[in-house]
């Protein structure tokens, strides 16, 4: 008998899709060599002196201008201090007239525990006399606008104490802000020079030759400017007393030399203070430039410019910023000794102008006070203090 045929439909069977192994593995390792070529990739080119000159420049300039922060924050954090020890002080004079207003409200009431209180009418009847009653009840009267008088002391005391507690904690809170600022500014300055140091140092002997060199050519550049200034200074000095000379023969002549030579005496008084602080800065020559300094060892900038004034009877401000906006502002054809010189934009620099386009300052760290070109850094602008 033949076999039924099977009415069951054929399986049909799906091969699975095996992974691309090979394909995988290539990309894999495809990727793999581009991060190895990455991390071994050529490292980025070293600058060049005329590069690393700039950038050093730059971050002694950087330095510079946290150092006027940290004289800012430093002057302000000073008198922040003692105004919170003022304050503290008037707090416990303050509390020690609170307590005694106590002590007396105190008393006042020991008292009246002591004696008991009477109606005036029994104390009348136990009076010796009615006389002694109304002297006794005016005594009382007395007595009581005293005791008033304690109270509304005390009370007054009282709050102006709890007024000037609440603003010396206020005072303290500004403190701890400017010695917050005072630390940052501190840590700026400290970055600065260390990556400038850091920069130096990775110097070859043959690239610190070149950095001098560079050096040179720009000290020569700056003295050679500072040459064509005293040049037109002599000559417009010598024109000016040409011109006055003129002025005087011709008075003479015509008989009118009833001049008050008023002004003599202001120059002159400005000619000696210049010459004080001309005499102070040069005997600072040769002391070291450290930040934050204000002698007598060592100065920074505005530090030295600063003493040298004071040396001449006139007190300026600590930094370079509020330096700027004291006396009068004055041309740099038109410097005189004992004028300050700014330098850069964001004014971080001074020095003492000493004629002939030549200043005394406290440079950078790492330098010493000298005498310098005022071209050495680019100008921002001069003042005369008095």
């Amino acid at each position: 008998m033949p076999a039924l045929a099977s009415h069951r439909k054929p399986r049909t069977r799906v091969r699975a899709t095996a992974p691309a192994v090979g394909l995988t593995s290539a990309a894999l390792a495809s990727v793999t060599l581009l991060s190895s070529q990455s991390a071994m990739a050529a490292p980025a080119p070293k600058p060049s002196i005329e590069e690393v000159q700039k950038r050093v420049d730059d971050l002694y300039r950087q330095a510079g201008t946290a150092t006027q922060k940290y004289n800012q924050a430093k002057e302000a954090t000073d008198k922040q201090k003692n105004k919170v020890d003022a304050l503290l002080d008037d707090v416990a004079k303050r509390t020690a007239k609170v307590n005694d207003a106590r002590r007396t409200l105190g008393n006042y009431a020991a008292a009246q525990y002591r004696d008991g209180s009477l109606a005036p009418t029994a104390t009348f009847f136990l009076a010796d006399d009615p006389q002694s009653f109304f002297d006794q009840t005016h005594l009382m009267d007395r007595m009581a606008e005293r005791q008033q008088q304690a109270v509304t002391e005390f009370r007054t005391q009282q709050t102006k104490a709890s007024k000037q507690r609440a603003e010396a904690v206020k005072s303290l809170e500004t403190l701890t802000e400017s010695q917050t600022a005072l630390r940052t500014s501190k840590q700026n300055v400290q970055t600065k020079l260390t990556e400038a140091r850091t920069l130096l140092s990775k110097l070859t002997a043959e690239e610190k030759a070149r950095l001098a060199e560079l050096e040179r050519k720009k000290e020569a550049e700056a003295k050679r400017k500072a040459q064509e200034l005293a040049k037109k200074q002599a000559a417009a000095k010598k024109e000016a007393e040409r011109k006055a000379k003129e002025a005087g023969d011709s008075g003479t002549e015509t008989g009118s030399g009833s001049g008050s030579g008023s002004g003599s005496g202001s120059d002159s008084s400005a000619s000696t203070k210049a010459e004080k602080v001309l005499a102070f800065a040069r005997a600072q020559i040769g002391k070291p430039y450290v930040w934050g300094a204000t002698g007598p060892a060592s100065y920074d900038c505005s530090g030295l410019t600063q003493a040298a004034w004071k040396a001449a009877g006139v007190d300026i401000p600590r930094t370079t910023w509020d330096q700027v906006n004291v006396g009068t502002r004055i041309a740099t054809d038109d410097l005189q000794p004992g004028d300050l010189v700014f330098f850069y934009d964001d004014i971080s620099h001074v020095g003492i102008y000493k004629g002939d386009g030549m200043m005394i300052h406290a440079p950078k760290p790492g330098a010493n006070v000298r005498e310098e070109s005022i071209y050495y850094m680019p100008i921002y602008g001069s003042v005369r203090p008095a």
